[in-house]
């Protein structure tokens, strides 16, 4: 199911991006269905069979992916409070005829259906044939003062035609929660292997070439299969996680990947899980390719010793200034290690942890 939204959210960008594009001639799509040959190519919209597979209906995917398209210019959908979101609102037409008299409405709202800021653009004539410009959004973001994932809806009065797109806005600056309990670290070297044992409750933030992992990362799925291709990247296929563990309440997200996944995953590594104990699932999973399955995990907890640790195979130390979406996990897991509610139930031996790392 996560694999299959991300693929969704993937279709989306390439056929608005299309759609988007004046004098654009048209695209075609390798593959809507599940192929079950050359080594099977699990890459469709649908199954072997045609069918749907539960992750995205026909009425969703027509709402980007058919003759009238509501759409976006925007730089940029992870912003933070200080900051204004600015947009295009476009119409694709091709349809058979002009839409006469569209009056394109906007709003952004909450998760919880409230509504955040909208508008309305003046009644026009959208030509047939090409992408036609209804009116520029701008949104003042500073009344947002807690981490939110917004939904903008551009939508024709009085159509069928409509289409969103979510938003992630981030405080610019955040109160660091206290630390003095917590020993962080960028090694499993023998001395947090003692603070642990003593009961103390350990970040582990190593740098992410020291993770003992050939697991090319990246945002994108898998093209066809890594049999098929000989293994050309990438391998995975996107995040998944559990949107109300504790660890990811300061950091709004969904079951699986969305946009603002997309710094954190360029900038991790994943860590190879098969020799940890059977019952550790990490906070933060990696989907692996299905021709070999391992169990791939950016974040995960654990017990050692009488101690807990969290260890975070992405780098949450780096260019934060400039890198709103990891500043905001970073909180969200720190936060939580400081809490009550960290309180890792698998015991791991410091071995096992020691494994996941190149030895110097």
């Amino acid at each position: 199911m996560a694999s299959g939204k991300l693929q969704t959210l993937l279709y989306k960008e390439d056929i608005e991006a299309a759609l988007r594009t004046p004098d654009f001639g048209g695209f075609q799509l390798l593959q809507l269905h599940d192929f079950p040959g050359q080594g099977t190519a699990l890459v469709g919209v649908l199954n072997a069979f045609r069918q749907e597979k539960g992750y995205v209906t026909a009425a969703e995917y027509s709402r980007f992916c058919g003759p009238v398209v509501p759409l976006l210019k925007a730089n940029k959908f992870t912003l933070t409070n200080d900051e204004a979101f600015q947009a295009q609102a476009v119409l694709a037409n091709y349809g058979p005829d002009v839409i006469p008299g569209a009056v394109a409405e906007w709003k952004v709202e909450f998760a919880d259906g409230s509504i955040y800021s909208s508008g309305t653009f003046p009644a026009q004539d959208i030509s047939q044939g090409q992408p036609g410009a209804l009116g520029k959004i701008k949104i003042d973001l500073s009344k947002i003062q807690r981490a939110s994932q917004l939904k903008l809806t551009l939508s024709i009065r009085n159509t069928e035609y409509w289409n969103s797109w979510p938003l992630w806005v981030y405080p610019s600056k955040l109160d660091l929660p206290n630390r003095k309990d917590v020993l962080y670290a960028n090694d499993f070297s023998e001395p947090v292997i003692r603070a642990l044992k003593q009961g103390r409750k350990v970040i582990l933030l190593p740098d992410i070439d020291r993770i003992h992992s050939d697991v090319p990362n990246g945002f994108s799925t898998i093209f066809w299969n890594t049999e098929w291709t000989g293994g050309q990247k990438p391998h995975t296929l996107g995040i998944l996680c559990d949107p109300a563990h504790p660890a990811l309440q300061e950091f709004p997200t969904e079951f699986h990947s969305n946009w603002q996944w997309w710094d954190i995953n360029y900038h991790s590594r994943p860590m190879i899980l098969d020799n940890m104990p059977a019952t550790l699932r990490p906070i933060v999973q990696v989907i692996d390719d299905w021709n070999s399955n391992r169990r791939l995990g950016l974040v995960f907890e654990a017990r050692v010793g009488k101690g807990r640790l969290l260890v975070v195979g992405v780098d949450l130390k780096n260019d934060l200034q400039n890198r709103p979406v990891a500043r905001q996990l970073r909180y969200s897991l720190e936060k939580y290690v400081i809490s009550q509610n960290f309180s890792p139930q698998q015991q791991v031996e410091p071995a096992a942890i020691a494994e996941l790392f190149k030895k110097y």
